[in-house]
């Protein structure tokens, strides 16, 4: 698991750089700790632009105002595949990642490429990671290097200037431990933290968070999301051998706590799903569809919190906001309540919709203490929670128990909410999220469906409703909805800027701005294709950019929806 300082005579993968970046190789300012926890305000550099997940930009030259006036200023086209990226923008350049391990970076104003990094993924990975090797949600940015993870199981750092690789590591042999990534890492006090998906074929093994040195791509820790026969929580799979626990994956980004020096990440379901098959339904097979809080100098686990019993493929691996609020929750739209919290207390909380259930949960950050639970979407999986405990309750009149038992699951394992990232602003203290209504006629099964989970499924939309798609806000003090927008087509990621504005895109090619406060559609443009990717914003020399990001996707529940698949890569501004 050694790091190599590569020379040009060694490359295992081949840059494709241009030379010297165009914008100078002498102006480029290392990016520092200290900056990515305070970020300039024209800059993105990371997944959701800081480490407490807001998906939030103060810059406010675009504003409810203008942004009618909004205007497309260039576009470039991006690799072939399931695009899902998420650019960084830093000193005057967009870094792209591109699907299939591949890497651009451009010009932030005029899209001129400065340089390109094709990794030379071996052809077998594709068998052996069992498909989605396309995605690279994103990459993270340290002093002079761009940093990210592979599906060849490594992470690697590329020269921000020049692109060409200056060190990579190897986390796992693909073909002995192929763990999938579909999202890249933060940086967090210097160390780069990733998870990734442990498919069954890795073992519980491959179920980890692992830090490496930013600047030499040194292994840190591992800190295992399974555990093994002797191990806090072993007792919790009902004696399943460790062999036989899998599937316990973190395939979406973490949010870090730099006052508390924790890094908060989330997990998936099991593999099978139905725990009648995994040492029985009674057991919680820790720590899948969890929030852990890990000691980010360490990997050890401070606290967790078990969102979901999980039998039907809902995962809780998504954004967690990290935000300092009154905490207030209205007894009259918010079901489950901690009897103990003090109404308007102001805590540090982890809230959000973490999973594909739709549920809001706001955790105390630092103990993990439950404080209040909420729909967003029709669910039937789960049934209570005690608001004094935290526990969940799931339904027992959906729980599998045998095999060719067919049951109604609301959400469906497409999600109520998924990888699309919400955002929050603190403007109204509101939180945005990008909704799905959809149930499936869910089948447990040795055959056919999906083999891994041992489900198979028919996917509908959630009876008594037309609209797949919706954006909800929702009040991180209250927990009241104060507006909900809903339409036909599936909804994508968002990001809330300091102009009032919400921006977002949907599987029919609309991207559009809403005003924050009222839900109101601004401005709206036709790109064709689905916006899968996760929009920002980001300024040079005083002027505002939003960029947006399109691919091919359908969910099939639309299916008048008929989008173009082109992967292209939009930017906007307002005419000088």
């Amino acid at each position: 698991m050694s790091a190599l300082a590569l020379g040009p005579a060694v490359l295992r993968a081949q840059p494709a750089a241009l030379g010297p970046a165009a914008l100078g190789e002498d102006a480029f300012v290392p990016v520092t700790d200290a900056m990515l926890e305070d970020p300039a305000p024209g800059d993105w550099l990371m997944w959701r632009r800081t480490f407490d997940g807001w998906g939030y930009s103060p810059l406010d030259q675009i504003d409810r105002d203008n942004v009618a006036d909004l205007r497309m200023v260039w576009t470039r086209a991006l690799a072939t595949g399931a695009q899902e990226g998420t650019p960084l923008a830093y000193g005057g350049r967009l870094y792209m990642p591109n699907p299939k391990d591949h890497l651009q970076a451009m010009d932030a104003v005029t899209g001129d490429l400065l340089w390109e990094y094709r990794r030379d993924i071996p052809e077998d990975v594709p068998r052996i990671m069992g498909g989605l090797t396309d995605n690279n949600r994103n990459v993270a940015i340290h002093g002079r290097l761009i940093i990210d993870t592979a599906n060849d199981d490594y992470v690697y750092a590329l020269d921000a200037v020049t692109g060409e690789l200056v060190w990579e590591t190897e986390i796992f042999d693909y073909r002995v431990h192929p763990a999938r990534h579909s999202a890249g890492p933060i940086v967090a006090s210097g160390k780069v933290i990733s998870g990734r998906s442990c498919r069954p074929r890795a073992g519980p093994v491959s179920c980890v968070i692992v830090a490496h040195d930013a600047a030499t791509g040194a292994e840190l820790w591992r800190a295992p999301l399974v555990p093994a026969p002797g191990e806090p929580g072993d007792e919790t799979w009902g004696g399943v051998p460790y062999e036989e626990r899998m599937h316990v994956g973190s395939w979406m980004v973490p949010s870090y706590d730099p006052d508390l020096n924790l890094v908060y990440v989330g997990t998936s379901v099991t593999s099978p799903a139905p725990k009648f098959m995994l040492g029985g339904i009674d057991n919680k097979h820790l720590y899948h569809n969890s929030t852990l809080a890990l000691d980010a100098d360490t990997g050890e686990l401070r606290w967790y919190y078990q969102h979901l019993n999980d039998h039907w493929d809902l995962d809780h691996p998504y954004e967690r906001l990290l935000i300092d609020t009154a905490v207030a929750p209205d007894p009259a739209v918010v079901s489950w309540i901690n009897p103990r919290l003090r109404a308007g207390e102001v805590r540090r909380v982890v809230t959000g919709v973490p999973g594909k259930t739709g549920v809001v949960y706001t955790l105390d950050r630092e103990t993990g203490e439950f404080l209040w639970a909420t729909p967003t979407i029709a669910q039937n999986v789960i049934s209570s929670i005690d608001g004094a405990t935290g526990e969940v309750t799931e339904n027992a009149e959906v729980v599998f128990t045998a095999l060719g038992q067919e049951v109604l699951s609301c959400p469906s394992w497409g999600g109520g909410k998924n990888w699309p990232a919400g955002a929050y602003s603190p403007l109204t203290n509101t939180m945005y999220f990008p909704l799905q209504n959809t149930c499936a006629r869910v089948l447990s099964t040795m055959e056919g469906g999906l083999a891994i989970y041992r489900l198979a499924a028919r996917h509908q939309l959630t009876p008594g409703t037309d609209h797949l798609g919706s954006v909800r806000a929702i009040s991180v003090e209250t927990g009241e909805t104060t507006w909900l927008h809903e339409q036909r087509a599936a909804t994508y990621a968002l990001v809330a800027t300091g102009g009032g504005l919400l921006f977002g895109g949907d599987e029919n090619g609309r991207f559009r701005a809403f005003d924050q406060e009222t839900g109101e559609v601004l401005w709206e443009i036709n790109l064709g294709s689905s916006v899968t990717g996760f929009p920002i914003t980001y300024a040079v020399d005083g002027v505002q950019y939003v960029a947006a990001s399109t691919s091919g996707r359908r969910s099939g529940l639309t299916p008048e929806v008929q989008p173009s698949a082109g992967n292209n890569l939009f930017v906007f501004a307002l005419p000088e």
